[in-house]
């Protein structure tokens, strides 16, 4: 067989695993930052949970800054070289190799993420400057120990690393797993690495209402958290000025809309490991 036709076999398997029947995150967060990779049953509930709680769209473009800013600040201020990227989501503009390899043409960037949708697009990461290099993981946040072995292939494990897990950690529904998780990757991390964390949050009774309608819509649920459960995240990292805050509070720049000027509510932090 053809390593053409393998491959043409492969995608056909990955795509056999895509449901469009359902709604789905990558899709509906990709049609709330203005993308074309989403379907009518994501478009639907977007619009449907757009008129329970408008302010989910500020959350979604706000965390989309919010991702350019740390990125920029990490391989900028910091001089980090390398970024682990897990829940990447489907590419669009800005994504974190684009970011990072502006500031530092040989950054390294590893994204991480299980789902067959994104696998489908995985090639638009992997445009990476000559002097740098990206590379894609078909793999499971669940499995932090695999994720660290996979990526130490790409990356040098004994030098500081970005991990960045963004619009992630809601999926998981145990705050006490959620923590172990970052706790088992950032344990894998030399130190000096940065720990980069931004998720929605239950600070107002539109968010958990649009949170229940789209846990309630089949698709895979997403949990939004307290801001003490988010700085929980960050235990046994020295946090990084300003702290955990809102997300458009996170070192604001001006080139940055915060949207309707309406509090977000998701808040997000950056943390060093000592």
């Amino acid at each position: 067989m053809s390593e053409d036709t393998t491959q043409d076999s492969a995608g056909f398997a990955t795509r056999a695993r895509i449901d469009t029947s359902r709604p789905h995150s990558a899709r509906f967060w990709n049609y709330f930052i203005g993308g074309k990779d989403n379907y009518e049953v994501d478009r639907e509930l977007g619009d449907r949970i757009k008129e329970i709680f408008p302010g989910l769209v500020d959350v979604a473009v706000t965390s989309r800054h919010f991702l350019g800013r740390a990125v920029r600040h990490l391989a900028g201020e910091q001089g980090i070289r390398q970024f682990l990227d897990i829940g990447t989501g489907l590419p669009t503009a800005d994504n974190t190799h684009e970011v990072a390899q502006r500031v530092a043409p040989d950054a390294r960037i590893v994204y991480v993420d299980n789902d067959p949708i994104v696998l489908t697009h995985a090639n638009a990461l992997l445009t990476s400057t000559p002097e740098g290099r990206t590379a894609y993981l078909d793999a499971d946040l669940h499995d932090p120990e695999a994720v660290l072995r996979a990526a130490a292939g790409t990356l040098d494990l004994s030098r500081p690393v970005g991990l960045m897990i963004l619009n992630t950690l809601g999926h998981v529904a145990d705050h006490q797993q959620a923590q172990g998780l970052v706790r088992t990757l950032m344990a894998g991390l030399a130190p000096g690495s940065h720990l980069v964390i931004c998720d929605g949050t239950a600070t107002s009774e539109g968010m958990i209402a649009a949170s229940e309608a789209y846990n309630a819509s089949g698709a895979v649920p997403y949990y939004v958290r307290s801001v003490e459960e988010i700085t929980g995240l960050f235990d046994g990292l020295e946090l990084v000025e300003p702290g955990v805050v809102r997300v458009p509070e996170w070192r604001p720049e001006e080139a940055d809309d915060a949207g309707s000027g309406a509090p977000v509510d998701a808040y997000c932090g950056v943390g060093r490991k000592a």
